[in-house]
């Protein structure tokens, strides 16, 4: 870790402990060189993640999309950036415990609605209709049945 004023190449760690909910770990350095006083966050990254389209298709497992599509269906919706980290957490969580290093995007879209179902319902409904591809009200309705169960 380079230090943010000297661009020194070596930086200790002072202090670590967890943050956000255990979810992170931050961690106090300090500049071998210059003695700045600096803090990270460190987390959980999925490596070597392919998703695999519909289509046959195969992409890197990017966070930021799947962040995006999750936003969208929470707009409007009344919910902390801490919650929301929380979410995205839980649904990387599941994608690991599945030990794989290809997931079908099916599989990943079933995830994503598994913890939206109790994060918040409308967002689950709205993101539901896009990934399963509601063609008419009798299947809007249907999952609504299935929701109020």
């Amino acid at each position: 870790m380079r230090c943010p004023v000297c661009n020194h190449k070596n930086t200790s760690v002072v202090d670590s402990r967890p943050a956000e909910n255990d979810l992170a770990i931050r961690r106090r350095r300090e500049c071998d060189k210059c003695a700045y006083r600096f803090s990270t966050i460190e987390e959980t990254e999925l490596l070597d993640l392919i998703v695999v389209k519909r289509d046959g298709k195969r992409e890197s497992y990017m966070r930021d999309k799947l962040e995006s599509g999750i936003r969208r269906s929470l707009t409007k919706r009344a919910f902390t950036q801490e919650d929301f980290h929380r979410l995205l957490y839980s649904i990387e969580r599941d994608i690991q415990k599945r030990k794989k290093h290809e997931l079908s995007s099916s599989e990943l879209g079933e995830i994503v609605m598994k913890n939206l179902r109790t994060f918040d319902k409308v967002a689950y409904i709205r993101f539901a209709s896009i990934y399963r591809d509601f063609k008419d009200v009798k299947n809007f309705e249907n999952e609504l049945k299935r929701l109020a169960k």
